[in-house]
């Protein structure tokens, strides 16, 4: 217990030091959840004390009931002889374990204390109460406490990151048999964060962390072994992993619907992170609540949705909700009113589960026609909630939401013909209505078609396409809830946790994960790296997610053979890359780079004619180059003539292959800048 004593207390002198400048910030994004203020510095001060105190008075207590205890039992065995011995033996064990079990109790208590608060606060300070509850339960030995208190020094909750402290104590962790230890040590181990970069040790960490009953573990071994990560790649393997854990999240999904995870893409907005359609700006939630309060329906009910489930980077406030979802309805709004009946027939704090109400409010949607209302009365039919259960009426209202699009509807009437629920099973029907509501992105509909896919059931079976379904669902896990976090973090500045969170993504799988921790390394911000390893590390993260299909990725390992960065330079390859981004993807960028390259000849045949072609089309394909390509032609145009002119009359005078000798290699941009000012100065003249 020394060791972790140790750490608990570095952990907690940590968290003192959280930056006010941090705490204004996050309070700024955290306004309507009425954050006020972290721990103050006294209260952590006092705490710490008591916990240090407290521990030399246990030492103490313990060193003087040795002492005590030796004497005692020197004394005894002098009056009663060996007998006694055994029996104030075994009389103190009991004690010592006694004394453990209330201890241990006591830890417990803490350590749900702690969950119960992180589960319901809404505000920072709150969620930094409850890790104090979990520090309190760690110093008592709780190993679920001791890895919550990991995973705050690994990702940097509250501004208390500590790698080397996290590591040492996921080690001890790992010792008693933590699965989430193990996976966590793998993980830095597969990046060297902390640790030797080690591919072999971080496979055999994840494989103890999946036999344990690591989710995480399955899904990083699943995504290795479906990639050939390291590993032989074998698609009968990486389909059992990910089956675990599609299984795993099926359990925990509702029958209506998943809740998906905003993903950032920091590639796609470097400049302004505020800007995007992911997550809602504060100004923007300032400007609709407004519009909602002056009585646009539209907005009431998108607020509501929002709060419902918690999308958009705004907390699950079923109050706000039902708040919304009430003015909405009072309007005349049938998605209000349709969505009333599901928190009703769902139940939650501000609407009780209550099926009459659920009904009421499903039946008065319904009659306007509208398909979330028509699919809850079938819900209730479905399941006999609140009315006697009805296959037939529950089969009519699906089929009349179902021919209105909605996805819910269409995966419950493949439900039905899949289980032969009411109707004759029928697995082409099924997969008809699993694969409509797929493309709306319905999970259960995925997760049921990726059964369907590996066993072969309705369809020819097909492993690859098995796997790739499954994934889907795994992605929706509770892990990517980092991806909000992570995209925080980066925003306020802490671009070490953020790094940390990607990363932890990128090993699971995640695309957009991948190029977000890539992106980040290439910045060259990170600190819990070294240099040199940015470079290499960033390139095999662009690598992985350029094969899960970005195109930006592909572009940029281009950039990095074209350059020589993380590798060396390699024109050949580099041209390989553009290639591929431009025929797959008709990415302009690599048009454009292509272009260059068979204007120059580098590591491809010189082609004028081709790299004119090139260039007109990365002009056609995106608006932002139709002022570099007009400069790329210009110069073009223009040495093309030079070269004709210089050819035939000053073949003998002038060496012009010799240009990049005498001009040095980037003598083609001094012509650009030459032809930009000749442009000016010809406008400027006109405008006279």
């Amino acid at each position: 217990m020394k060791p972790l004593t140790l750490l608990i207390e570095i952990l907690i002198i940590l968290g003192v030091t959280i930056k006010n400048i941090e705490a204004e910030k996050f309070n700024k994004r955290q306004k309507e959840t009425n954050v006020t203020t972290q721990v103050s510095v006294n209260e952590v001060k006092q705490y710490l004390s008591h916990i240090l105190e407290r521990r030399r008075s246990r030492k103490v207590i313990n060193k003087r009931e040795n002492l005590l205890g030796k004497k005692k039992k020197q004394h005894k065995l002098k009056m009663k002889g060996i007998q006694n011995k055994d029996f104030l033996k075994r009389n103190k064990n009991h004690l010592k374990e006694q004394e453990k079990k209330n201890f241990t109790d006591e830890g417990d208590v803490l350590f749900n204390m702690g969950t119960k608060i992180l589960q319901e606060s809404k505000s920072q300070k709150q969620k930094a109460e409850a890790y104090m509850l979990f520090a309190k339960a760690a110093d008592m030995g709780n190993l679920k406490a001791m890895e919550k208190m990991a995973d705050a020094l690994l990702f940097g909750n509250f501004g208390m990151q500590n790698i080397t402290a996290a590591i040492q104590l996921y080690e001890s962790l790992a010792k008693e048999g933590s699965y989430k230890a193990q996976n966590a040590l793998g993980f830095l181990s597969s990046y060297g964060i902390g640790m030797e970069y080690d591919q072999a040790k971080a496979l055999i960490y994840y494989t103890f962390g999946s036999a344990g009953g690591s989710m995480m573990s399955q899904m990083i071994l699943g995504y290795r072994y479906l990639s050939g990560i390291n590993v032989l790649q074998n698609c009968e393997v990486a389909l059992n992993h990910y089956k675990k854990v599609a299984d795993y999240i099926a359990d925990n999904l509702e029958k209506s619907e998943g809740i998906p995870v905003e993903k950032v893409r920091l590639t796609e907005r470097p400049e302004n992170l505020s800007s995007n359609s992911e997550i809602l700006d504060w100004d923007i939630y300032q400007y609709y609540k407004f519009l909602a309060e002056r009585g646009d329906v539209q907005i009431q009910v998108s607020l509501g949705q929002l709060h419902l489930i918690g999308r958009k980077g705004l907390d699950q406030d079923y109050y706000k909700a039902l708040y919304y979802f009430l003015k909405a309805a009072k309007a005349g709004s049938a998605n209000a009113m349709a969505f009333i009946g599901k928190m009703y027939l769902e139940g939650n704090a501000a609407a009780p589960q209550n099926n009459a109400t659920a009904f009421k409010y499903f039946s008065m949607a319904a009659s306007k026609g509208n398909a979330i209302g028509l699919h809850g009365l079938g819900l209730l039919y479905f399941y006999g909630k609140g009315v006697p259960v009805n296959y037939a009426e529950a089969l009519k209202y699906f089929q009349k939401a179902a021919e209105k699009g909605w996805p819910n509807a269409q995966f419950q009437l493949g439900f039905m013909y899949y289980s032969g629920s009411g109707v004759w099973k029928d697995y082409k029907l099924a997969f008809k209505y699993f694969y409509l509501a797929s493309q709306s992105g319905q999970p259960l509909a995925i997760y049921y078609l990726a059964q369907m896919y590996a066993t072969g059931t309705g369809v020819l079976r097909s492993c690859r396409t098995a796997v790739e379904l499954y994934k889907g669902v795994c992605e929706l896990g509770h892990w990517a809830e980092k991806f909000l976090t992570a995209y925080f973090a980066y925003k306020d500045g802490d671009i070490d946790s953020s790094l940390v969170q990607y990363a932890l993504l990128a090993e699971m799988g995640y695309e957009v994960a991948q190029s977000n921790s890539a992106f980040i390394l290439e910045s060259k911000k990170a600190k819990i790296l070294e240099k040199e390893k940015m470079y290499p590390m960033a390139l095999l993260l662009w690598n992985r997610a350029a094969i899960q299909g970005n195109a930006f990725a592909r572009v940029k390992i281009g950039d990095y053979h074209y350059y020589g960065y993380g590798t060396k330079k390699d024109y050949e390859t580099a041209a390989t890359h553009y290639s591929i981004a431009a025929d797959k993807y008709q990415s302009a960028q690599a048009m454009f780079n292509l272009a260059y390259m068979y204007e120059h000849g580098l590591g491809i045949a010189k082609d004028i004619h081709l790299a004119r072609r090139l260039y007109d089309m990365a002009a056609q394909t995106s608006p932002d180059a139709h002022i570099p390509v007009f400069f790329a032609l210009m110069k073009l145009e223009t040495m093309h003539l030079l070269r004709d002119i210089l050819f035939f009359n000053f073949t003998l005078q002038w060496k012009w292959m010799k240009l990049d000798n005498v001009l040095g290699p980037y003598w083609d941009l001094f012509v650009i800048g030459l032809i930009v000012v000749m442009l000016i100065f010809l406008i400027k003249n006109r405008h006279r």
